[in-house]
């Protein structure tokens, strides 16, 4: 399974989203989607929930727990 700055890169490419208006939609810094996708920082339960919202995917796909990105209802 993928990790968290792996994940949150490959969405973000295949939405075609720049760091800089992911940063923007979801407000936070473009330093902090850069430090995500990197790896050295981890998002708080905020950020975690603001990207799955944005990106219409479960917290377990973000996170790495699960390969199925679709949210259980």
């Amino acid at each position: 399974m993928s990790n968290f700055g792996d994940r949150l890169r490959e969405l973000r490419k295949l939405n075609k989203i720049t760091q800089k208006q992911l940063s923007i939609d979801i407000h936070i810094s473009e330093r902090g989607v850069q430090s995500y996708e990197s790896n050295e920082k981890k998002p708080g339960l905020d950020v975690l929930i603001a990207l799955s919202d944005y990106f219409n995917v479960s917290l377990d796909y973000l996170a790495g727990l699960s390969d199925n990105p679709k949210i259980n209802k």
